[in-house]
């Protein structure tokens, strides 16, 4: 029997002292808490726009004009662009949608967004819905006018045009911040090309590399450009016009109204980063052709692209 005994305590022996090592090693380790919920085991999000208080409240509004309408994706898209606009600090976003009435889906979507917005709407009349005929004009001319109304000199900001297909960096919001009158910068996949840009030299803007009229007076995206909200405030006829814009010239029509190319104010490294800013990811088969992949392509960190088709940038 005590052979018995001492052959099954020298076989348990063993186990034992392991299970108490590894008892103690894990009574020594420092829970990790979660500076957001405050209890262990909680993940840790470092947030790159986070600034002390103090510091946040003396940077200029971003108000970014987003036009939206009714359509399968338009609640994905929002929320793409939701993703990333609730990471930036001090903004504001105006959301104009082309109906009679200000629908209950968006209406729900901005009140969970967890952002300062404005919800506004007008309808574009059906004439002006033809296929070629300029778009969203009188949504983004809704929002300039709710800024006149509301907004007065005393407030600092920067106003962007933010239509609900293209996707932004993080970076883009630091870059556009400082913009003392209008400023551009790159944009990716536009005009049928991997990106278009302002052609600088000396800091100013002498021309355009473009796939489409590069003869534009401002050969650019409505992604690629940013105006001080004192600019706004000081031309109150400026807008986007309906009669008399041919396609594609919504941009320099507007443009020509308050600045000229000599006084823009290139962003993005004198405009040669051509990547990582802003993506034009409309819809459709006028993206340049790439090698197809099985892949899906993420552009940049922390937001992905949605209902692309998948290429690889080669």
């Amino acid at each position: 029997m005590k052979s018995l005994f001492y052959s099954r305590f020298f076989i348990l022996l063993p186990w034992v002292l392991i299970v108490i090592i590894m008892i103690d090693i894990d009574t020594k380790r420092t829970p990790v808490r979660s500076p957001v919920l405050g209890r262990p085991g909680g993940a840790q999000r470092h947030d790159r726009t986070r600034l002390p208080r103090a510091n946040r409240s003396a940077l200029p509004v971003i108000y970014a004009i987003t036009p939206t309408y009714n359509r399968p994706v338009q609640k994905a898209e929002l929320t793409r662009l939701a993703n990333t606009f609730c990471q930036v600090p001090r903004f504001h976003w105006i959301v104009v949608e082309d109906s009679s009435v200000r629908t209950e889906l968006v209406a729900r979507f901005l009140s969970h967004s967890g952002m300062p917005y404005t919800h506004l709407n007008i309808f574009t009349p059906r004439r002006f819905k033809r296929t070629g005929m300029p778009r969203a004009t009188e949504q983004r001319n809704t929002a300039l006018s709710w800024l006149r109304s509301h907004r007065s000199r005393k407030d600092v900001g920067v106003v962007f045009f933010a239509d609900d297909d293209n996707t932004y960096s993080l970076e883009l919001f630091e870059e556009m911040r400082s913009t003392r009158g209008v400023s551009v910068w790159p944009v990716g996949l536009v005009s049928g090309r991997r990106y278009e840009r302002p052609i600088v030299e000396k800091g100013k803007v002498v021309g355009w590399y473009t796939g489409w009229r590069p003869d534009r007076p401002f050969a650019i995206d409505m992604a690629g450009f940013a105006v001080n909200l004192q600019v706004v405030l000081g031309s109150p006829r400026a807008q986007f016009k309906r009669r008399g814009s041919q396609p594609g010239m919504q941009e320099s029509d507007f443009l020509k109204q308050i600045t000229k190319v000599g006084d823009l104010e290139p962003k993005a490294n004198n405009c040669t980063r051509v990547s990582s800013l802003a993506y034009h990811c409309y819809r459709g088969n006028s993206f340049i052709r790439l090698k197809k992949v099985a892949l899906t392509v993420t552009l940049f960190p922390l937001v992905k692209l949605s209902g692309m088709k998948h290429y690889l940038l080669i």
